[in-house]
């Protein structure tokens, strides 16, 4: 399978390269051809009695058409290990009751968020490409973006790999206290951390505006060092994602929950638009998949442009207790618009342009009911978020995070909106991205209404647990006593400098 630039076809690559490079060197995305995808499609009951790890190497051989048999299981078993994954490594992402519906837990890697299931194999597969096209003397310097979770599973992904190299950029106060300590407190001899005065758009633009830079790439050129990304612009960190979709309806199936052919919905809370994309190549591939349910919170661009048409991130930018959601670009919005197009490069391109210089875009009518015959978009604010949290404890006896709690609220929102048309309902799976204890100062309060200001997130996590059972991650509560390594904090205009400057005196 080769892939191509969303914005021009006659730039394409092999999945090694494309994984390299992150990113197309004209600002677009690595994407398959629709019917390339539609083309290697299976039957579900092929994969009922797979296990996790085989399922992923069936999809990693579809997408990754350039790595053998034997480098995908060498990235398989090292990636889904009881190191990274404990006594969840035969599951990896176990899916359980919540009420009438179900819960897909993505959190039980080792930074506890559901970032973990793609970066622990990522660099595995950047390691192989790397060993397959460039000589000894390269070195890779991956840079990425992240509004709170992706940065510590690449930092913890990435610590130590030979011959690579990782600067994460996290907005100065938009990310939870947590969040930033597990940065912080990074271990590894080959990561740094920036903070960036601004939001989690103006770190994903900073990123995106070095990989295409022309100057830099002289630079990192001159001193054989390659570019890279661990954002889910890159392919390989959207591919991992695809395999939890297949394996949650596979256990569904065995354990009774629904008949094989049977559709269900997955409600997904996103901004950069990467997991819920997961979700419709995992419906491509031939899921069952009815609808798959954007979840956003305040900054609801993703809802109006479903509604409307009309992508417009000229509006305000809030900052709320899903964080990893406070987005108004989502970057992998552009690869469904390829897809659904039919691989239409030059209108993707005209609409990202639009974007740019405008700030929006509005597509046409065929593209936007195609759009709509899959997914359905609502939100929910700060307080519709805090309810969800309350009402999932007492009444479902599940604690949930901030961003699972979007995802609660707007499938309880679409099951009012469709109660009165009997076909439409379908078991819905609500992927729970975070551990509640990743953001715990505002899980608390709204379980327990009790005033956290003079409490500390520790003292919360002891709280919470003493309160509900739930285990605290070994990962989140040994941060107490972690020394804080990184606490530089830039203006957006020096960062690219300190790229620069990294490349230059041979940081890397």
């Amino acid at each position: 399978m080769k892939l191509f630039s969303t914005r021009n076809l006659n730039i394409e690559a092999m999945p090694k390269t494309a994984i390299l490079k992150g990113l197309s060197d004209d600002g677009g995305l690595f994407c398959p051809k629709i019917e390339d995808i539609t083309s290697s499609a299976f039957n579900i009951e092929s994969m009922l009695d797979l296990s996790y790890k085989d399922i992923a190497k069936k999809v990693f051989k579809i997408f990754l058409s350039d790595f053998s048999e034997e480098e995908l299981k060498i990235a398989i078993d090292g990636a889904y290990s009881k190191e990274n994954f404990g006594s969840y490594s035969d599951v990896v992402t176990p899916i359980t009751k919540i009420g009438e519906s179900f819960i897909l837990e993505l959190y039980h890697g080792p930074t506890s968020a559901f970032k973990d299931v793609a970066l622990t194999i990522l660099p595995r597969f950047l390691s192989i490409a790397s060993k397959s096209n460039f000589d000894e003397q390269n070195k890779i310097y991956i840079l990425t973006a992240t509004s709170g979770d992706t940065g510590k599973a690449a930092l913890s992904g990435f610590k130590d790999v030979p011959d690579t190299f990782i600067t994460v950029f996290y907005p100065t106060d938009g990310v939870s206290n947590i969040q930033k300590l597990q940065m912080q407190t990074s271990e590894g001899n080959n990561v740094s951390v920036i903070a960036v005065n601004g939001n989690f758009d103006d770190c994903q633009r900073l990123v995106k505006e070095i990989y295409t830079d022309k100057d830099i790439a002289r630079i990192a050129l001159e001193s054989k060092v390659l570019l890279s990304s661990a954002n889910s612009i890159n392919i390989g960190r959207l591919v991992p994602q695809i395999v939890y979709y297949i394996y949650s309806y596979a256990r569904l199936v065995k354990d009774g929950h629904i008949k094989s052919g049977d559709k269900i919905n997955f409600v997904v809370p996103t901004g950069n638009f990467g997991d819920i994309l997961a979700g419709f190549l995992a419906k491509l591939l031939g899921t069952p998949v009815d609808k798959l349910i954007i979840a956003s919170n305040s900054n609801n661009v993703l809802t109006d442009f479903v509604n409307t048409g009309v992508y417009n991130k000229n509006r305000e930018f809030y900052k709320t207790i899903s964080p990893s959601m406070d987005i108004l670009v989502s970057s992998n919005l552009e690869r469904l618009l390829f897809l659904l197009s039919g691989n239409d490069a030059n209108y993707v391109k005209s609409l990202m342009d639009d974007l740019n210089k405008k700030g929006m875009y509005k597509i046409d009518d065929g593209l936007l009911s195609k759009i709509r015959e899959t997914f359905v978009a609502y939100y929910a604010d700060e307080n519709e978020c805090k309810r969800a949290i309350k009402e999932a404890f007492t009444k479902d006896s599940r604690l949930i995070d901030t961003h699972t709690a979007i995802a609660y609220a707007c499938l309880n929102k679409y099951s009012i909106d469709h109660s009165h048309i009997t076909y439409a309902f379908k078991p819905s799976v609500i992927l729970s991205t975070a551990s509640p204890y990743k953001f715990v100062k505002s899980v608390l309060p709204c379980v327990t209404g009790v005033n956290i200001d003079k409490i500390d997130d520790f003292e919360c996590m002891e709280r919470l647990h003493k309160l509900s059972n739930e285990p605290i991650p070994e990962g989140l509560s040994a941060l107490k006593d972690k020394k804080i390594r990184f606490d530089t904090t830039l203006d957006y205009n020096k960062c690219k400098s300190f790229v620069i400057d990294n490349i230059n005196k041979g940081n890397l």
